[in-house]
């Protein structure tokens, strides 16, 4: 693995430091006007999601990790773990559900996922940033009512309550955004 020094940590860096797996959220670099200026990142653990902040000054080396990409087929959940299938080689593996978080019910069948892995460890899985949903109960439409800020609740068919705007009525399919979890688009 590649050592780099603490300035050259940017967020979304995966470093290996002090025996676990972390990723770097956010990254300030400090010049205080005395002594040497240093890095100061915030981290999430990649295995358990506890955060850490630490200092790292140009000196300290870091070791940064590179994660393999794969991309993954859902198949189906059984019992709280979720069941996907590596297009390349066909074999089936075996996810928790947990992995996904609260973008759990955006997965639907079929869907490509990219799951990313250090050596044999699955440590992150990432959905498409858009998804297309159904609305199942909302408020009527109501003629006139444009107004640009005004959002109403909606309950989508998988569960989900999210903002919409006045003019989109129950029964309507529309694009969420799994990152923001909000109304994006009309599909």
């Amino acid at each position: 693995m590649p050592k780099i020094n603490g300035n050259e940590i940017r967020p979304g860096n995966v470093l290996e430091h002090n025996g676990g797996l972390w990723a770097a959220v956010k990254v300030d670099h400090v010049k205080p006007g005395k002594g040497g200026a240093f890095a100061q990142v915030e981290m999430r653990n990649l295995r358990n999601g506890s955060k850490l902040n630490e200092r790292f000054r140009s000196a300290d080396k870091v070791e940064k990790v590179r994660l393999e990409q794969k991309d993954q087929q859902f198949l189906y959940e059984d019992a709280g773990m979720l069941v996907l299938m590596d297009t390349q080689t066909y074999d089936q593996v075996q996810l928790s559900a947990e992995l996904l978080g609260e973008r759990r019910p955006f997965l639907q069948d079929g869907m490509m996922v990219v799951v990313e892995y250090h050596e044999d460890e699955a440590l992150n899985a990432s959905l498409p940033q858009k998804v297309t949903c159904k609305i199942v109960e909302t408020e009527p439409v109501v003629k006139g009512q444009t107004a640009a800020n005004s959002f109403k609740p909606a309950i989508l068919d998988n569960g989900v309550k999210v903002m919409v705007p006045p003019f989109v009525g129950q029964d309507e399919d529309i694009i969420v955004n799994t990152e923001t979890m909000e109304y994006s688009e009309r599909a």
